[in-house]
């Protein structure tokens, strides 16, 4: 019986012909092979000819090697665990030499395997470098997450979950459609944390971050068009998160293969996790974040923050203004962060400190989107400002002062 293959998702578009797919089923089984069910991952490859080199180790060495403390900082032996956070970070595909030397800091002995053409010939890198993925980690620092959480789900009989969910989904799904048609193309992945949805870009950049919060913008605004339509307890009551950081992208096992949708974990999906404990019905919170992120105009990484991340936002808003949302056309969409009026027309952003049952403290910011329509009633999405008097700790107030005076409203 042949096993349901991962390459099944690169037909015709990613090969081309019948001959490179074969070659590509071919590749599969060699790497599910050195998988072992999953007892190992294959950290990296370098392309040969007619052939390929790579790192595989088991599984449980990458955990020994995050959690021993002598690793953690140095050069040679002592700084193990930073060259493997690098070499999970970055890309599978390396060249001989780093494949070489990175086997030798882990102990480990290269692989080859012989293939019927040569990587980027017979098969093009890229192609290779996803399925090889499937069978690896990665470590990403640089991505946005939304997290949909379900107000009172656990309260609700089954078959409510359900209907929830679903109708959740077809809000997500309806998103998605509609960005599609403006050519607004978002490669997003999904994981169900049973009472909601983390969900994802799979482009990493600061555009690819900035789509996936104008998807969640759209999300949110059809489940709030579900909830006036529909029965009580029909469409979700949702909180929403949005954050950046790193977690670790991974494939689990379904049966004996690996899943061909992938899932993440790490510092991000915990920060918003804690998050949505703190958020209160209907909230829309931003996480306080300052990473790098590839920009692809400038050509290079850039330095970006939560406040420079919502101001390049709405710069980027006015190409939905021709969608539909609840049979009538966008005229105009304001996202923002909420704050305090400052002098004349300019509000200030209001930063809140959250503590949580753990002990751990945070900050975050209220965010909230206004869309505007031609003839139906606008939509506002999040809470007021003023609205927030007892949440958290406002601690401190941030001046936007390159911002437009109407990026920021209460």
């Amino acid at each position: 019986m042949k096993r349901l293959s991962w390459t099944q998702l690169f037909q015709a578009k990613e090969t081309g012909n019948g001959v490179a797919q074969a070659d590509l089923f071919h590749m599969d089984d060699l790497l599910y092979d050195l998988w072992a069910l999953g007892r190992n991952i294959i950290l990296v490859w370098a392309p040969c000819y007619k052939g390929m080199d790579l790192l595989v180790i088991p599984h449980y060495a990458i955990g020994e090697v995050i959690t021993d403390t002598k690793l953690s900082s140095g050069d040679g032996e002592s700084g193990l665990k930073t060259f493997l956070q690098k070499i999970v970070s970055g890309p599978k595909k390396i060249s001989g030499e780093k494949l070489e030397h990175a086997a030798r800091l882990l102990h480990a002995s290269p692989l080859h395997i012989d293939l019927p053409f040569t990587p980027g010939e017979g098969l093009p890198e890229e192609t290779i470098d996803s399925l090889v993925k499937r069978y690896s980690i990665t470590l990403v620092e640089d991505r946005a997450v939304a997290l949909f959480d379900i107000v009172g789900f656990s309260h609700y009989s089954p078959l409510e979950q359900v209907t929830q969910l679903n109708s959740l989904s077809y809000s997500v799904n309806t998103a998605y459609s509609k960005l599609m048609d403006l050519d607004v193309e978002i490669r997003f992945a999904r994981t169900n944390t049973g009472d909601g949805f983390y969900i994802w870009n799979r482009d990493r950049g600061i555009h690819s971050n900035v789509d996936l919060y104008h998807f969640m913008h759209l999300v949110l605004a059809e489940n709030a068009i579900a909830r006036k339509k529909v029965r009580k307890n029909t469409a979700p009551l949702l909180r929403t998160c949005f954050h950046v950081g790193g977690h670790y992208e991974f494939y689990q096992s379904e049966g004996l293969n690996p899943t061909t949708f992938s899932y993440i974990v790490g510092d991000v999906t915990i920060e918003l996790a804690r998050m949505s404990e703190s958020a209160r019905e209907g909230q829309i919170l931003m996480g306080d974040f300052h990473t790098s992120m590839y920009d692809s105009d400038a050509g290079d990484w850039i330095g970006v923050d939560t406040i420079d991340f919502i101001g390049r936002s709405q710069q980027r808003l006015s190409r939905l203004n021709d969608l539909i949302l609840g049979g009538d056309n966008i005229s105009d969409i304001r996202c923002y962060l909420t704050g305090e009026r400052g002098k004349g027309d300019h509000y200030k952003i209001n930063r809140y400190l959250l503590s949580d049952k753990h002990g751990y403290t945070r900050r975050v910011f209220n965010a909230k989107v206004n869309i505007h329509r031609q003839k139906h009633p606008s939509i506002f999405l999040g809470l007021q400002g003023n609205a927030l008097t007892d949440f958290g700790i406002s601690f401190d107030y941030i001046d936007p002062a390159s911002f437009m005076s109407d990026f920021t409203a209460t």
